[in-house]
Parts: structure tokens; C-alpha cells; sequence
């Protein structure tokens, strides 16, 4: 048994199709006379970046997510605090806010996403100093450098 033939219906999405007869004189009567340029542009050809400049834009995106800048725009807190000494009457700075969980200071966020940068790069250099294509002397130097910056982000943050 062959396949049924549908009929053809006419698509009312078509951009010859209205009712409107007015639609129709507006859209034929000015293309009658006149005629579109035509125009030779050119396609306008973008760079991609490089590859450090896309992992230092990824790395300070982190930086500000990790350091709370949104709590800080949106909460307004001070930039560091101070404390009175009850014996000698001094006012001593204070970077850690006392007595709130989830309150900072902004220097308190800054120092905390600096460590959490500073860790993340440590690791970045000990994948570099695994390179096969360096020299040792670099690669020792970015051992090194890695496991410095490991070490003394992992300290800090244990305060």
C-alpha cells in the first residue's frame, strides 16, 4: 500500500503570508524603487587569549569569591577592628571578629582568600616542577617554591 499524500496547506509563518492588505503594499511598494546596498563587510576576527591570561582572570575570580566580596558589599563591615586593653587603656587592632560565626572584617576575608590563593599556586608549581621538558634546576626551584607556599598557606589557615 503507497504512502498517503498529504495536501499541501499553506504555512500562515510564511513572510509572504497576511491577511492585511495594507501590510502587503508597505512591505513591496518601498522595495519596488529601492534597492538595499550592498554592503562587503568583513567578519571581525577575535584573538582568543592566552592560556595565563584565562588562569590569572580564573584566579582572581577565586581570590574575590573565596575572600567574601560579596558579604562585604552587600553587609558594609568594617575594614579591620579594635579592641581596649583593660589594664593599659591602649586600643589594639583586631583582624578576627569575635563572637560571630558567620561575621568578618574585610582584612579577615582578604587574608583568608590570599591563603587560599596562595595554597592553590603552591600546587600549581608542584604540577610545573613535574614537567619532563625543565631543567632540574627549575624544576628543584619550583618544588621548592610549591611546597613553601603549601605549607605556609596550610599554617595560616590553622589560626
Amino acid at each position: 500500500m503507497p504512502p498517503k499524500s498529504e495536501p499541501q496547506v499553506s504555512d500562515p509563518s510564511d513572510n509572504d503570508y497576511s491577511i492585511d492588505p495594507i501590510f502587503y503594499i508597505l512591505r513591496i511598494l518601498p522595495f519596488s524603487y529601492l534597492r538595499p546596498p550592498k554592503l562587503r563587510l568583513k567578519i571581525p576576527t577575535v584573538n582568543l587569549p592566552s592560556s595565563m591570561t584565562v588562569f590569572t582572570l580564573i584566579l582572581l575570580t577565586y581570590f574575590m569569591v573565596v575572600s567574601g566580596i560579596v558579604y562585604d558589599v552587600i553587609v558594609e563591615p568594617p575594614g579591620i577592628g579594635s579592641t581596649q586593653d583593660r589594664f593599659t587603656g591602649a586600643v589594639k587592632p583586631v583582624v578576627f571578629m569575635p563572637g560571630r560565626v558567620n561575621g568578618q572584617y574585610i582584612i579577615e576575608g582578604l587574608s583568608s582568600g590570599f591563603m587560599f590563593v596562595l595554597g592553590g599556586v603552591g600546587i600549581v608549581l608542584l604540577d610545573l616542577a613535574l614537567d619532563k621538558n625543565r631543567e632540574k634546576s627549575v624544576k628543584v626551584s619550583f618544588a621548592s617554591a610549591g611546597i613553601v607556599f603549601v605549607v605556609i598557606a596550610y599554617v595560616m589557615k590553622e589560626e
